[in-house]
């Protein structure tokens, strides 16, 4: 077993990154380099290594360091890994552990549009959707349910973001994603036209009258296509759904007019993953 440095003094500078830095600090830890993010859990942590991601330290509660964080530890390398019991963690990070696990961690530079999805054929695209827990079940719907990748816009919260992460079960490190405003294509067009332009159709979820059902044949037919998901509660923009090829439906029954955007999300990606 590898060795843990005990907490004996919380001003130790070594546990900032988990005391006294917020998210947005640790995005841009590194400035202009990347940032840091956290990620909490074993399974997130596990699935994060996986994807090739660099550790920097790790806090684990003490009785989790021989239990189901173990092996995750093994796998961290050479870097602090801190530990102490679950009060003095929580008096610590001030935030209630799952699976008594913290681990910080380098952020991979992400690719540019074009070249993350030329080979693609079904991709979902998130505009505005500012919660953390809708973002990450989103991406863990994407990766179970057909998706070969996820686009957000800078204004989408941040996959990477503890609760968003720890949300997806650590798919956030599994399927592909980048953010739209990343790309390589020039004049500014609106990222609807830039998607077209690469081959794909885009079909809007939204509350419209001009609808076609989820079920409608055209869309399984299509080759390429891009699911568009937007903010809770006002849902896309009028004019990104004015630039959709198709804008999509879900039946309803009772009187429901819609469902949360998570929830909507799984239930698209099922239909138009094209895998079924």
């Amino acid at each position: 077993m590898r060795e843990l440095i005990e907490i004996t003094d919380y001003n130790d500078e070594r546990l900032d990154i988990f005391a006294r830095l917020n998210e947005t600090q640790l995005r841009h830890f590194y400035e202009p380099d990347g940032g840091l993010f956290i990620a909490e859990s074993p399974k997130v942590a596990e699935r994060a290594l996986a994807a090739g991601i660099r550790p920097v330290s790790a806090l684990v509660e003490r009785r989790q360091a021989e239990g189901e964080a173990a092996p995750v530890l093994e796998r961290l390398g050479d870097i602090p890994v801190f530990t102490g019991d679950s009060d003095t963690i929580r008096a610590l990070t001030n935030i209630p552990m799952t699976r008594g696990l913290l681990c910080c961690m380098e952020r991979p530079a992400l690719p540019r549009v074009e070249d993350l999805i030329s080979s693609m054929k079904r991709i979902a695209v998130l505009e505005n959707v500012t919660n953390p827990t809708n973002v990450g079940a989103i991406f863990r719907s994407a990766a179970a349910l057909g998706m070969e990748a996820v686009l957000i816009n800078s204004a989408c919260a941040d996959p990477y973001y503890r609760r968003a992460s720890r949300v997806s079960m650590g798919t956030v490190f599994q399927i592909p994603w980048t953010y739209l405003e990343n790309t390589g294509m020039e004049g500014g067009l609106p990222y609807v036209r830039r998607l077209q332009a690469l081959g794909f159709q885009c079909a809007a979820l939204a509350l419209r009258k001009d609808t076609v059902s989820i079920r409608d044949r055209r869309l399984q037919e299509e080759e390429k296509l891009a699911v568009l998901l937007g903010a809770e509660g006002d849902g896309l923009k009028e004019e990104t759904i004015d630039m959709c090829d198709y804008t999509i439906k879900i039946p309803m029954a009772h009187g429901v007019d819609s469902l949360n955007v998570a929830a909507c999300s799984a239930v698209a990606f099922w239909e138009l993953s094209g895998k079924k």
